[in-house]
Formats: C-alpha cells, structure tokens, sequence
C-alpha cells in the first residue's frame, strides 16, 4: 500500500513513542558488479566458484536457517537500504528517484520526502541512511547520496507528522562516479559514524591516505574525525577499498564489511584500525608479508557481488546482487574468525538483493533491487521479503 508524497500518512501515536562475480563485461552490464577492465589490480583466477575460508572453531550459536515469511511491501523503486527507527518503521531511501520511504511491519508505505540533489545515475544516487543513536529527542537520520559535486553524508530531521525536515551538511567532498560510490553508513556501540567509501573508478585513491575514496570512515554525528582515529586528524579508519558496500557490527563490537572484487575476489573483511586491504595491490589474500590485511573469506564475483550485510543470530549474513542469494557466514564469536564454509539460501527465488537488515522483532529484511534495469523485474518488484531464523 503507497502513498502519495503529496499527501504524506502518518502514524501520530507511533512517532510520538519514538520520540520518548567474475564478471567479464563493464560495470553497467551488471550493476554494482566486480568487473573493472580499466583497473590496475592483479587478477588472479580462483580455483572454484564456492567461497574460501580460514579454519575456526565451532561457532557458539547453532547456525539459522532462513525462512521467508512474505512480503512486508512491494512496488519500491530501486530501494538501497532499510534503517529501523524506534517505533519499528524503518526508513528506505530509492536509489534513482531521490525518494525517501517511511515502511511500517504491516506493509504500511508512505512517503517521507526526497533529495532532488541526489545524482541517480548507474551505482550513483541516493545510497545509505542510518538512524540516530539519539533519535529520541535529536529526530535526525543520516544519509548518503551522490550530488553533481560529489558523494556526502548529511543529516535531515524527520518532523513529528513523519515528513523531511531540516538539512545540513555532515561530511562533503567524497569522489564521486557513476560508479564505486560505496554508500554505507552505520553507526557503531562507540556511537560513531562508519561510513564506506568506493574508489570512485580511480583504483589509485584507495591507496592515497589524504583521499576520502576507497575507504571506511569515522566520524562524529557532527563530522568530525573521530579523535581516536588512526590519524586524529583525518576521518579515515581503514583504506584500500574497492567498493565496500556492506558494514555490521558484530556482538563483541568488531567491525565487518562486505567488498565487491574486480575480476578474481569478492571479499569479507574484518576490519582493524589502521589496516590496508591491498587495493588495487592486491586482490584477495596478499599473504604474509604483503603488508596488507588478508580477507577471512572470499568468492568468486559471479557467486556473490556484495552488497549489504547484516549480523543475527550467531552469524553474518550477505545480500548478492549478481550471485542472487543470500550468504549466512557463521562466526566463532572468540575467535572473530569465520567458522566452516558459507551457506547460500534463496538463490535466484528473489533476483538481485541488495541489503538485509534485522528487525526489532527478531526477523530479518531483505531488500531487492530488480528495478534499476539491470534483470527484468518480477510481478511486484522491488520488495522488501520477511525472513524468520529458525
């Protein structure tokens, strides 16, 4: 069920308690995909198609099995992420339209208002949001979106009738493309802003530390370096990304995030302070000695193109946009390893996924993303499907 941004439909009771791939081709063939003929990087052909893991012990909690339990809406338009507020509505920003939903767990939809500065074009748009540790009293979310200039992370308030308010500016001046935008924004148990970063089609800026591409990031609510940072004077935390598309935080705290390859490697990564994950050096495992962080798991593009990721239940799980499934990682939660081999559920049943996200009653969201032209979209796309962990 829509509704139109004209006439927005709110919940007044509700928002006042919230308030107390291998891929050979270019880029556009696939979207979001890890083929890139114009990098630098060295390819190296994996040995198999499955994922590659480290060995860990047993994981504490038994692995889930997903269960789909229906569609909690459908008829979005290229959504990209989904953000849960207190009273359990979460926020879906559409990449090309500029458009921001506001999606209710009965399947209630309205429009929350847009960006008319957000470039949609190709991996470009409006990307990432998250939602305010204090959104009890500050209202504020937090957004990622591709402008004509460049990539930026802003804040807009949301009003008391569930419409976008005030706006201002929190980070500017991330290179921007057409593609390799990264997008992500999430904030931590610190409290802190982590915000992923593309390469912007310049494989050379993941290595330029004085360069806000190819990079995860650490900042304020207002912007500022986070004074713990490796460099307190610079919001970079880790650098030589590709395109990192996928952050979560895992019970212990520790930092995962999900990276679309080139030609060889889709990567998991763990994130430490300071590292460098080798792009474009290194694809996949540079090895001892490299100087680079190694992956705790990798694929072969055509079996996954990551995009968003999600911890719950004792394990990482993985929306694949070429590889159309949805990838549980089971975690030894001592070790802060991976643990056996990757399980893929739901392969081809909902096209391309984008983002999975858990809900504050214990499902998970999976979001879509079949409407961008990139596969022919099927009777109600894009959705965002409900999964039970049983």
């Amino acid at each position: 069920m829509r509704r139109p941004l004209s006439r927005p439909l709110v919940r007044p009771a509700a928002l006042a308690a919230a308030g107390s791939l291998l891929v050979l081709s270019a880029c556009a063939d696939g979207g979001d995909s890890s083929s890139d003929p114009s990098s630098t990087g060295t390819a190296v052909t994996p040995s198999a198609t499955e994922p590659t893991t480290g060995t860990a012990s047993p994981t504490a909690t038994p692995p889930r099995t997903p269960q789909t339990d229906g569609d909690v809406t459908t008829g979005l338009d290229a959504p990209w992420d989904v953000a849960f507020m207190p009273d359990g509505a979460a926020i879906v920003p559409e990449r090309d339209s500029g458009l921001v939903r506001i999606v209710y767990p009965d399947g209630l939809t309205i429009d929350a208002g847009e960006f008319p500065e957000a470039d949609g074009e190709d991996e470009a748009g409006l990307l990432g949001v998250a939602v305010s540790p204090d959104f009890g009293s500050d209202r504020a979310l937090y957004f990622y979106l591709t402008t004509a200039e460049d990539n930026r992370v802003v804040r807009r308030v949301l009003t008391e009738d569930g419409t976008l308010g005030e706006q201002s500016d929190v980070l500017t001046g991330i290179p921007s493309s057409n593609r390799h935008d990264g997008g992500r924004v999430v904030f931590g148990p610190d409290g802190l802003l982590y915000v992923s970063t593309g390469d912007a089609g310049e494989a050379s800026l993941a290595q330029d530390p004085d360069s806000l591409a190819g990079k995860i990031l650490r900042i304020t609510p207002d912007g500022q370096p986070a004074p713990d940072n490796p460099d307190p004077g610079s919001p970079v935390y880790s650098l030589g990304h590709r395109n990192v598309q996928g952050l979560a935080f895992d019970p212990e705290g520790r930092l995962w995030a999900s990276e679309f390859g080139n030609q060889a490697f889709d990567e998991l990564n763990l994130i430490e302070a300071g590292g460098n994950y080798g792009w474009p050096e290194v694809e996949g495992a540079g090895g001892e000695g490299s100087g680079f962080v190694d992956p705790v798991a990798t694929w072969a593009p055509s079996e996954a193109s990551p995009s968003g990721l999600a911890y719950a239940e004792g394990s990482l799980w993985m929306a694949s946009l070429r590889g159309q499934r949805l990838w549980r990682i089971d975690l030894d939660p001592a070790a802060g390893a991976v643990s056996g081999e990757p399980t893929a559920f739901l392969t081809e049943e909902y096209g391309r996924l984008r983002q999975v996200t858990p809900a504050p009653d214990g499902t998970l969201w999976l979001l879509t993303n079949n409407t961008d032209g990139r596969v022919e979209p099927r009777d109600g796309d894009d959705r965002i499907v409900r999964l039970t962990l049983g």
